[in-house]
C-alpha cells in the first residue's frame, strides 16, 4: 500500500534530473516540450517517472494484475534508432473485474478486424510501409462501392467534388498555422532548394481552390468536397490496423457561405450526416462543438457570429451536444 506522491518541476531541472538517472531517452522527450512547461512526476517508493497522471491514491488500490504482451519498437518510430522493448499489461481493483476484461479482449480479437481483412483477404499492412495498406481485390471492391455511394450522395446534396495536391510547399501550411500545431506529424521534404510536406489534410487547399477568381453572394453556398488522400506521421506505437493509420482518404468538405447562411448549412449537413451513419448502423452518434483557438484569424466578432449559428443549429434540432472551449 504505497502512496502514489505528485511533484511538478521545471522542464530544465527535468531534464538534468533524468540524465543524472541516465535515463536518456525520458530526457530527450523532456527537451522537446516547449520551455518554461512545468511537468508532473510521480513518486511510488523509489521509483519516479514523468506522467500526466492521475494514478491511483496508493498501490494497494491495485488488487489484481496481468502482464499482457510484448513489442518491439524502434525510439522515436525510425529504425535507425535503438530498438526498444515496450511490456503492457492492466491492472484492476479486484480479480473478477480483471478476468471479465480479459474475456472482453478475447472476445474483441476475435472479430478484430486486422483477422477479418486477412482471412477474407481484403487488405494488409506491412513493415516496409507502416500505417499504409494494401488494398486486395475483394477490399477495394468494398472501398469503391462505398466510396460511390458518398460521391453519389454528396451530388445530390450540391457539393461539387474536387482534387487537389499532395504535395505542397510548407508557406502554405505556415500560413495556415497548420506548420505551428501539427509540424511534427507532417512528412516533409526538399526539392530544388525549396521544402515541401506531402499535405496531412486538405483544409488549405480547399481555400485555394476557392480563392481562384472573383466570387459573387450569389455563387454561395459554395460546397467543395474531395476523397483526399492525406498522411501524417503519426508514432509508431499508436498504429492500428485500418482505425490508426499514416496514410488515409479523408471524405471531406468546406462550405463557402455568408454569415446568414451559416445555421441553415450546418443543419443540412446534420441530416446529411445521420442519413450516412444510419445507412452503415450507427444511431449514436456525439455532438461537440470546437470554439475559437488562442491563436486565430478574423475579428472576435465573426467568430461570435459563427459559433452562435453553430450552436442554434444544433439547438434547431433539438440535439445533446458538448461544448470545448479553444479546441476550434
Amino acid at each position: 500500500d504505497i502512496p502514489v506522491e505528485r511533484s511538478v518541476m521545471p522542464r530544465d531541472e527535468a531534464v538534468a534530473f533524468f540524465r543524472g538517472m541516465c535515463e536518456e531517452y525520458k530526457a530527450e522527450i523532456i527537451a522537446s516540450i516547449p520551455q518554461g512547461e512545468d511537468l508532473s512526476l510521480y513518486r511510488q517508493g523509489d521509483f519516479i517517472d514523468l506522467c500526466r497522471g492521475p494514478h491511483v491514491p496508493s498501490t494497494g488500490k491495485l488488487k489484481a494484475f496481468k502482464l499482457t504482451k510484448l513489442a518491439g519498437a524502434y525510439w522515436r518510430g525510425d529504425s535507425r534508432n535503438e530498438m526498444l522493448q515496450r511490456i503492457y499489461g492492466t491492472s484492476w481493483t479486484d480479480p473478477r473485474a480483471l478476468k471479465a476484461y480479459l474475456h472482453r479482449i478475447e472476445e474483441a480479437e476475435r472479430r478484430d478486424h486486422r483477422r477479418i481483412g486477412k482471412k477474407l483477404r481484403l487488405f494488409h499492412t506491412q513493415e516496409e510501409a507502416p500505417g499504409m495498406v494494401f488494398w486486395h481485390p475483394r477490399g477495394w471492391a468494398v472501398y469503391q462501392a462505398i466510396e460511390q455511394y458518398m460521391r453519389a450522395k454528396l451530388a445530390r446534396r450540391g457539393y461539387q467534388e474536387i482534387r487537389t495536391p499532395q504535395v505542397v510547399d510548407f508557406s502554405l501550411w505556415q500560413r495556415s498555422g497548420h506548420a505551428d500545431k501539427f509540424a511534427e506529424n507532417m512528412f516533409a521534404l526538399k526539392s530544388e532548394d525549396r521544402d515541401f510536406a506531402v499535405k496531412p489534410m486538405n483544409c488549405p487547399c480547399h481555400v485555394q481552390v476557392f480563392n481562384q477568381g472573383l466570387k459573387s453572394y450569389r455563387d454561395l453556398p459554395l460546397r467543395l468536397a474531395e476523397f483526399g488522400s492525406c498522411h501524417r506521421n503519426e508514432p509508431s506505437g499508436s498504429l492500428h490496423g485500418l482505425m490508426r493509420v499514416r496514410g488515409f482518404t479523408q471524405d471531406d468538405a468546406h462550405i463557402f457561405c455568408t454569415e446568414a447562411q451559416i445555421q441553415h448549412e450546418v443543419a443540412q449537413f446534420i441530416e446529411l450526416l445521420h442519413e450516412v451513419y444510419a445507412d452503415f448502423g450507427f444511431s449514436d452518434v456525439i455532438y461537440r462543438l470546437s470554439t475559437r483557438p488562442a491563436n486565430r484569424v478574423g475579428s472576435d466578432e465573426i467568430w461570435d457570429k459563427a459559433e452562435q449559428a453553430l450552436a442554434d443549429a444544433l439547438n434547431a434540432q433539438g440535439l445533446a451536444w458538448e461544448l470545448l472551449p479553444g479546441e476550434g
